[in-house]
C-alpha cells in the first residue's frame, strides 16, 4: 500500500434518519432527513456541495439524490457494492477530496426494503443475478453452517454456543434500547435468546437482524477547511479506509474452515497498517461492526485480532464487548437493533462513531471516544466484500 488516508480529510456534519418500518416516509424523504441534519452540524448548504456519492440498493443513477436536495448538475456516482455499499460511497468520496479533485463533498445511503418485497437477508447475495447465497439457501441458512462449525472447531456444546450468541443478542438489544433511532429499542434476557424461534439451527430470532428503511449521510472536507468551519474542533479524521473482496476462493476450497473470513483479516489488516494500529484490542475505543447475525459478531472480533483464534467466548463473558467493557461494539444497537436498509447501514455506522467521538451519544456515551472503527461484510462464508474505515479525533 504505497499512501494512506490518515489525516486526509475531514468528517463535518453528519445526519441519520430513524430507522425502521418508514411507511410515510420514500426514499427521497429519508434523504432529506438524513441530509438536513448533515447540513445543519456542517453549518452549510447543499450549494456548497461539489459532488456527490449514493449508496443505495434501489434507484438508477445518482438522480435519486439530486431530486430532493435540488442539486444543480453537480456529479453525482451512485454505487452498489452488497453491504459495503455505504462504506464505498464514503470511501470514494474521501478520495475525492484527498485527490484534491473537490474541497466538499457529499456520501449519502438509503434504501427503502419494507416496501421493495424483500423478505429476510437471503436477498443478500454477491452471486449472479443477486438471489440465494454461496450455499445455495438463505443468508441464515449459510452462517448458521459458521455457527455449528465454530461450535465443532472449539469444542462447544450447541447448548455452549447457544448461550454464548445470546449474550451479544442482548448486548445490542440493551444498547438499542438507548438509542431513539434505532427499529427496536427494547431489551430482552438471555432466556428470550435462547429459546427465540429457530430460524436456521443454531441461529434462533433473536440472532438474526432484521430488514428496515433508512438513511444517513456525511459531509467530508479537507483537514484545513474544517478547521475554519469548525474551530472547536467538532469534527472528526478519517485515518484508515480498506475494502477487501473475495473472488469465492473460500467457495473452491475442500476444507474452508468457516471460523474465519479472510475478507475481514485483509481489510481489517490494510486499514490498521493506515491507522497505524499495531494492538487494535487495546487502541481501538468502540466499534460498529456488521453483526447480520451474533455469530458474525463473534468470528469478527478474532478476525479483527479483538480476541485471539477462538477466544472471543472468554471476552464475551467478561463483558470486554459491552458499554462499559474495554472495547465496546455496536454500542449504537448494531444491525440487530437498527435493522439493515443496505444502502445506508455503513454510513449509520460512521454516524454512530461520530456522535461518540463528539460527547453527543447520550445515554449510551462512552467515557473514552478518541480513535472508532466501522466494519461491513457482504456475501457469503467463502466469498465476502469487507469494508473497514478507522476514524480519529483531531490533534
Amino acid at each position: 500500500m504505497a499512501e494512506s488516508i490518515k489525516d486526509k480529510v475531514a468528517i463535518i456534519g453528519m445526519g441519520c434518519c430513524k430507522f425502521g418500518e418508514n411507511w410515510w416516509w420514500d426514499a427521497e424523504d429519508m434523504l432529506i432527513e438524513s441530509t438536513k441534519e448533515a447540513f445543519a452540524d456542517a453549518g452549510v448548504e447543499p450549494k456548497d456541495i461539489q459532488a456527490a456519492w449514493l449508496g443505495t440498493t434501489g434507484g438508477f443513477s445518482g438522480q435519486l439524490l439530486a431530486r430532493p436536495l435540488k442539486l444543480q448538475y453537480i456529479p453525482i456516482v451512485r454505487v452498489e457494492n452488497a453491504c459495503a455499499t455505504a462504506t464505498d460511497a464514503f470511501r470514494n468520496a474521501c478520495y475525492a477530496v484527498a485527490a484534491g479533485v473537490y474541497d466538499m463533498v457529499l456520501a449519502a445511503g438509503v434504501d427503502k426494503l419494507k416496501d421493495s418485497g424483500i423478505s429476510g437477508l437471503g436477498s443478500d447475495s454477491l452471486l449472479p443475478g443477486g438471489t440465494g447465497t454461496a450455499t445455495g439457501t438463505s443468508a441464515p441458512g449459510s452462517f448458521a453452517l459458521a455457527g455449528t462449525r465454530y461450535a465443532h472447531t472449539y469444542g462447544m456444546s450447541f447448548a455452549e454456543l447457544k448461550h454464548m450468541l445470546a449474550q451479544i443478542d442482548v448486548k445490542n438489544h440493551h444498547n438499542g434500547s438507548l438509542n431513539p433511532k434505532a427499529h427496536f429499542q427494547r431489551e430482552i434476557t438471555v432466556e428470550q435468546a435462547v429459546n427465540a424461534p429457530m430460524i436456521a439451527w443454531p441461529l434462533g430470532l433473536f440472532d438474526c437482524c432484521g430488514v428496515s428503511d433508512g438513511s444517513a449521510a456525511a459531509i467530508i472536507t479537507t483537514p484545513e477547511i474544517a478547521k475554519k468551519l469548525k474551530p472547536k474542533g467538532d469534527y472528526i479524521m478519517v485515518a484508515g479506509l480498506a475494502i477487501s473482496c473475495g473472488a469465492g476462493q473460500g467457495q473452491t476450497q475442500n476444507k474452508y474452515d468457516f471460523v474465519h473470513f479472510q475478507e475481514d483479516v485483509t481489510a481489517g489488516e490494510w486499514a490498521y497498517r493506515e491507522a497505524g494500529i499495531t494492538d487494535p484490542f487495546k487502541e481501538i475505543d468502540l466499534a460498529e461492526v456488521h453483526d447480520c447475525f451474533s455469530i458474525t459478531e463473534t468470528i469478527i472480533y478474532e478476525d479483527m485480532k479483538w480476541a485471539p483464534k477462538g477466544g472471543a467466548k472468554e471476552r464475551i463473558y467478561a463483558g470486554a464487548y459491552t458499554l462499559e467493557g474495554e472495547l465496546p461494539v455496536n454500542p449504537d444497537g448494531g444491525l440487530k437493533c437498527f435493522g439493515h436498509p443496505i444502502g445506508a447501514s455503513g454510513l449509520r455506522m460512521i454516524y454512530e462513531v461520530w456522535l461518540q467521538m463528539l460527547g453527543r451519544a447520550g445515554k449510551r456515551q462512552l467515557k473514552k471516544a478518541d480513535i472508532g472503527l466501522t466494519h461491513n461484510l457482504g456475501g457469503a462464508p467463502g466469498s465476502f466484500t469487507c469494508a473497514v474505515a478507522v476514524f480519529r479525533k483531531p490533534d
